[in-house]
């Protein structure tokens, strides 16, 4: 149902789009709205990420230098069947994460120093799973299309305003001046609205999906809750700037926008948990995936390091379903505990 509500939604957006510049130019206006948009289309498809990333000031990590935060993208990654993605830190207090790239070979996610620090490792784990499930369903893209036509609508909005549509006898605005306004003010409006609309629907689906790949609903469920709290006290600088990329965070990283209505980003946490924990209570069995090995313990390799038993004890134990072997009675309190 969420794919067929977000083509329906992409669909709309594009007949949007057509309809603005044939308001303006009738049928040639509409051929040169429908070039612009290919022409921005195609740019943002090969440079969205690294736009992006260079917005908020992403810095690559590997193995090396973010040893736990790498190898939980590595584990979930191969649970879920993906190409191990670009691993980015952003050095911002506010807890998040968002990820972007045009295809799952060519991806990324990128988390904040605030998740990793205020987060135990299940919850982050809970997180990197949503960001992949985003990657999986190759929302990233969906976003970057939609954001591209939202955009070229405003800018033919204020291409109306200022020349008031074409003045040639054969292409002139079928609607004359209630075609300007449509064009100038109508149409954006409704854009940035089914904009957000995408945005919430893609939400749902990637806790879901992300709930799967992780194992653990409630994991996600109880990282919602600490990330929408703390990100309301602290303010992101990179995100402020660029508000354009918002709908990519896992919780809208903007102040003032915390409604579940036409013009939030993001559908209400208090929703999303209660469909989480929804799952976690209806007999949920994620799919079956290979464990990722146990590694052993080196001690403090790192800001987030925990203390783990390199053997797993010789008592039968439950089933687990999360990719480190363990079986967890709920999300940890401690940090990486």
């Amino acid at each position: 149902m969420n794919i067929i509500r977000t083509a329906m939604l992409l669909a709309f957006m594009t007949a949007l789009f057509m309809a603005v510049g044939y308001l303006i130019g009738g049928g040639s206006g509409m051929m040169i709205a429908f070039l612009i948009a290919a022409a921005m289309n195609f740019f943002s498809y090969w440079n969205a990420d690294k736009m992006v990333l260079r917005m908020h000031h992403a810095v690559e990590v590997d193995e090396k230098n973010a040893p736990e935060y790498y190898g939980i993208v590595r584990d979930l990654s191969a649970r879920a069947g993906l190409p191990m993605p670009k691993t980015y830190l952003i050095q911002n207090l506010q807890p998040n994460a968002f990820a972007t790239g045009r295809n799952p070979q060519n991806a990324a996610v990128a988390a904040t120093t605030g998740l990793l620090e205020r987060l135990s490792y299940e919850e982050v784990a809970g997180v990197m799973a949503h960001e992949l499930a985003h990657v999986q369903n190759r929302d990233t893209l969906t976003m970057t299309i939609t954001a591209t036509l939202a955009g070229a609508i405003s800018m033919l909005g204020n291409f109306a305003f200022f020349f008031g549509g074409s003045r040639d006898n054969n292409n002139s605005n079928p609607l004359g001046f209630i075609g300007v306004l449509v064009a100038m003010i109508v149409a954006p409006l409704a854009a940035a609205i089914v904009q957000m609309a995408i945005s919430r629907t893609r939400e749902y689906s990637a806790d879901r999906r992300g709930a799967e790949i992780c194992g653990q609903p409630l994991w996600l469920a109880s990282a919602l809750g600490k990330i929408a709290k703390t990100a309301e006290r602290i303010h992101n600088p990179d995100a402020e700037r660029n508000p354009a990329t918002a709908p990519l965070f896992i919780i809208n990283p903007l102040s003032g926008e915390r409604m579940d209505n036409l013009f939030s980003t993001h559908p209400a946490t208090e929703n999303r948990i209660r469909a989480l924990q929804e799952m976690a209570q209806s007999g949920f069995e994620p799919p079956s995936a290979p464990q990722a090995p146990q590694e052993e313990a080196t001690g403090n390799d790192g800001p987030w390091s925990r203390a783990e038993p390199v053997e797993k004890p010789r008592q039968p134990e439950p089933p687990t379903s999360n990719p480190w072997g363990r079986n967890p009675t709920g999300p940890k309190k401690g940090r990486w505990s």
